[in-house]
C-alpha cells in the first residue's frame, strides 16, 4: 500500500519549484497534441516524447498484456523495483509509492562468470524478480538473460524493457514481446535510460492519480 501521499498535488513528480511546474505543464501541452491525450498509454507516450525531445517516440513503443494495470497494482502493493543499472536506478523517483529500487550490478557474483555484470546480476536474483518490476533501459544482455529466466518460470509483474543500440537491443525486445508477461518495450534500436526511466516514472505519477483523495 502506498503511504507516500505528499506529492499528489504535484502535476509532476520531479517537479518541486513553481517554475519546474511550469515548464512541465507546458511540456505536457505540446506532448499532447504531438501523441494524443485519450488513453494511459498516451500518458506514458507523452512522457517519453518530454523526455527524448523526440516526437517519433510516440510511434516506438509496444504495450503487451495489459501492463499497465499490472503496474499498477505491483507499485500499489509496494513491489520491488530492479534496475539494470545504477543510472536507471537513481533515475526512478523515490516519491508516490512504497518500493524498493534495486539494480542488477549490486547482485554481480565475485566470480567471473563470462557474462555481462547486469545478465550475471539477474541470474543471481533469479526467483527475487517474480512479482517485481524489472526496468532495463541500457543492457541487451540484461534482456536477453532476464527472457531466459521467464522461460525457466519467473514471472515478473512488469517488465520496462528499452535497451539502446546496434548488438542485439532490437533482438532482445522483439524477444520479450513473445513472453506472456506484461511489458513495455521500446521499437528496434532505439531506446536508453531516458526512456526507462520516463516510463516507470509516468507510471508512478498515474498510480499516485488513481489513488482516493
Amino acid at each position: 500500500m502506498i503511504h507516500n501521499k505528499d506529492v499528489k498535488d504535484v502535476a509532476d513528480l520531479g517537479a518541486y519549484t513553481r517554475d519546474a511546474r511550469d515548464i512541465s505543464a507546458k511540456s505536457r501541452s505540446i506532448a499532447e497534441d504531438i501523441v494524443g491525450n485519450e488513453t494511459l498509454e498516451d500518458k506514458i507516450r507523452q512522457r517519453v516524447v518530454i523526455a527524448t525531445g523526440d516526437p517519433a517516440f510516440k510511434d516506438l513503443l509496444a504495450f503487451k498484456n495489459d501492463p499497465i494495470t499490472h503496474g499498477i497494482d505491483a507499485i500499489e502493493r509496494g513491489c520491488d523495483i530492479y534496475t539494470d543499472i545504477r543510472m536507471v536506478q537513481v533515475g526512478i523517483t523515490d516519491k508516490g509509492h512504497d518500493c524498493t529500487i534495486r539494480s542488477f550490478i549490486e547482485f554481480e557474483p565475485e566470480e567471473d562468470q563470462g557474462l555481462t555484470r547486469t545478465a550475471s546480476g539477474a541470474f543471481t536474483l533469479g526467483e527475487a524478480l517474480n512479482d517485481s518490476i524489472v526496468v532495463i533501459g541500457n543492457a541487451p544482455s540484461a534482456t536477453i538473460a532476464l527472457c531466459k529466466l521467464i522461460k525457466s518460470g519467473i514471472t515478473p509483474a512488469l517488465v520496462i524493457a528499452t535497451p539502446v543500440g546496434f548488438v542485439n537491443a532490437a533482438e532482445s525486445k522483439e524477444l520479450l514481446r513473445q513472453f506472456d508477461i506484461p511489458s513495455i518495450t521500446s521499437i528496434g534500436t532505439r531506446g536508453g535510460t531516458p526512456v526507462a526511466v520516463a516510463v516507470t516514472n509516468e507510471l508512478i505519477k498515474i498510480t499516485n492519480e488513481r489513488l482516493p483523495r
